[in-house]
This record gives C-alpha cells, structure tokens and sequence, in this order.
C-alpha cells in the first residue's frame, strides 16, 4: 500500500536502486513492513508496476515466459513476490534468459525466508534493505525535530501522521502476525510469539538472555531462539555479536538485540512523550539504523567486558584495525572517553569514535595516549564509508 499523503520520495534509495541495476537485472528489495517498499517503487521512472496480492496479477505470472516476453525490455516492479507460488522460478528465468529487463522484486523478510524460494538467486541479483528513514531525509522536514523522529520512528506513515498514531502501531502488529509470520513461517501460539516480541521490544538494545523470557513467553529457550531468528529474517530485531579476543575477560556469546525502529520501542514502553532521560538509548537505535541503511551490517559488534566495561558498537573491517563507538545523545568531550580508553588497552590499534547529537562540527582529544574523535552521525557515516 502507498499512501501518497504520507509519501517521502527517497531520492538515496532511488539512486541506489538504478545504480543496481547497472550491476545486476534483479534487484531483491526488502525491509519491515510499512517502511516505504511500494511507495519507493512506484516513485521509480518509467515502471510497469505488479501487486502480486491480487489474484489477477498471480494468474498473469503463472507462465513466467510469456510475461517476461511481453515486457522484455520494460523496468518491472513484482510486489510482494512471495505470494507467487514459486517466485524464484520468474527471477531465475529473467536473470537468465532475458537480460534487458529489469525487475525490483519486494517482500517483507530475507530472500531465503520463505519456504517458496527454492533458489536464492546467488549471483544473479543485488540486494537492497530500506531501512527506516534515515538523517538525510530527516533533514526534510525542518518542522519536525529529532524527539518526533524518536517518538514516531522512522516508518513515513507513522512520522508524518498528523496525531501519533497509537492504534496504527496495534494495526501493525497485528498484519505483521497474519501477513508475515503465519504466511512466511506457519508459527503457533501467537500470544507467546507477541509476548516475545513486546518483552525485546521494552529492552531493547540489552543483551538477550533467552532464560529470563522463557517464562513469561511460556515457552523453552530454544523455541525462544527459533522466534529471535524469525524476527531477524523479517527485519523486526537487529542481532548483534560480540566482539572478543580474550575469552576470560569479554563477553563471547551473548547477543545484543535492537528493535527495528524507536517509534515501537516507545510505543511497547508505553512512551507518549521524550523525556530528556530517554533520548539516549533512543538515539543509539538511531545511530544502529544508520549504519545498517549504509550497509555496515555483517561488521557490526559490541564490546563488554565481565566487569562491566562497554562500547556500543564496533566496526570490525577486514585487514584494518577495529573502529569502537561510543554513543552519547549530549557530549562536553569530558568523561566520554572512558570505555573507548579501555577497549584501547586491548586494541591499541583501534580507532576510537564518540557519535553525539549535539555535535555539528568534528573535533578530537587526546586522553593519555589515545586519540578520540568527537563527530555527528553524518561525520560518523562518512568517516567509516571513506576507511572501510
């Protein structure tokens, strides 16, 4: 669905999206629901756009050959893919046979989620995760600060409905079950899965310990792990590992998980206004999607130690030193250096980084020995897309 009343043209994904195609003719675009899919595609020039919910639309794709013939050399957008019965047949055909097409196919979880597809296309296509919106585009809407950014989230109808849309995010849950988990992955027990997902939620950005949630969800730890992997596949948690070299001293396997989005976190911490005390974990989801939508994924770690020391995030990249990230909504460039400074003791190579909110313009310190740069987020993106 696009509701064009709270339509935000994308121009970053745009672009990336036509610049993929340069590489490959499919292109896998995916992301949470309600995050923009269909709104981005039909913003595309010059589509010939297919909702493959509608039985009609299904009933033209049932001979892949004649549909791929008849827009051979169009730019096509297969919505909701997943609804065909062997989505993967049509792509593989596509990349294959006909070169000069192009396709955005779109769902809701990763390519290998559903049990449909029977070939991942490896090779074939590039993938593209939207991600909710990020700085740049917050940059837009000049009338809407970053509280309203924390509190709505990033999901377009949600930050741009005009009073917050309490009711909506129930309405999202509750597609989310039906539309996505029962026809992706057939679950049980909906009211334990929910649990599951309200209880990470309420704590998010904690280190998961699937023994505390086993209880109140009513279920065993390991089909508390399978529903953490189901929510990972559809985008909803963000996992992330820890970073370790010395396993007597750091923290070696228990994940942190993030919700996808701070206007959910609010809304299952029963948040309707940002107190000063909340932007904090607030501001780190935000700085976690922003580094996510610029594809720092599969480099993202945390760091701990078993006294308690902690960096938020690390940037691993291969071949070079480790990048430690200090958080801080508010930074003076006193007293944030403090963990990064440890970490430091055991990576003396690393390069260590503080991402505040109220910094416009980057500096650095030297505390002892060590280096720490003080950046905004954009600095921050910048910075590791111009070292990685």
């Amino acid at each position: 669905m696009c509701d064009t009343a709270f339509m935000i043209k994308r121009l970053i994904w745009m672009e990336r999206i036509e610049e993929a195609w340069r590489e490959r003719s499919i292109i896998w675009l995916s992301g949470v629901r309600r995050v923009g899919k269909t709104c981005l595609c039909k913003s595309l020039d010059s589509v010939e756009y297919f909702d493959c919910e509608l039985p009609r639309i299904r009933r033209l794709l049932d001979d892949p050959e004649a549909f791929l013939e008849q827009f051979s050399k169009s730019r096509v957008v297969l919505d909701e893919i997943h609804r065909l019965p062997d989505p993967s047949e049509l792509l593989k055909i596509a990349a294959d046979h006909y070169p000069d097409i192009r396709i955005v196919a779109t769902g809701s979880s990763t390519l290998g989620a559903s049990a449909k597809f029977k070939d991942t296309l490896a090779g074939r296509k590039r993938d593209i995760w939207l991600s909710p919106i990020i700085q740049q585009e917050l940059e837009e809407f000049s009338d809407k600060g970053m509280d309203h950014r924390f509190l709505r989230g990033g999901l377009p109808p949600f930050f741009l409905a005009g009073e917050y849309p309490e009711r909506d995010y129930q309405e999202w849950l509750d597609a989310f079950w039906a539309k996505d988990i029962q026809e992706l992955y057939r679950l049980e027990r909906r009211d334990s899965f929910m649990k599951f997902f309200e209880l990470l939620m309420q704590q998010s950005g904690s280190v998961f310990e699937a023994s505390f949630m086993a209880s109140p969800c009513g279920v065993s730890r390991t089909t508390l792990q399978n529903y953490l992997r189901v929510l990972e596949d559809t985008y909803a948690m963000t996992v992330i590992k820890p970073y370790f070299s010395n396993k007597t001293k750091e923290i070696v396997s228990a994940p942190k998980v993030y919700g996808f989005d701070t206007g959910f976190v609010a809304f299952n911490r029963g948040w309707l206004d940002i107190r000063p005390e909340d932007r904090g974990i607030l501001w780190e989801h935000v700085v976690l999607n922003e580094l996510l939508a610029f594809g720092f994924k599969q480099q993202i770690r945390y760091w701990r130690t078993k006294q308690g020391r902690e960096i938020d995030f690390v940037i691993v990249r291969r071949g070079k030193p480790p990048v430690a990230i200090e958080v801080k909504w508010n930074s003076t460039g006193k007293g944030d250096h403090k963990h990064l400074v440890s970490f430091a003791r055991s990576y003396p190579d690393a390069e260590l980084f503080v991402v505040a909110g109220n910094i416009d313009r980057s500096f650095s310190r030297k505390h002892g020995e060590h280096t720490v740069y003080y950046m905004g987020l954009a600095q921050l993106v910048a910075e590791l897309s111009t070292s990685s």
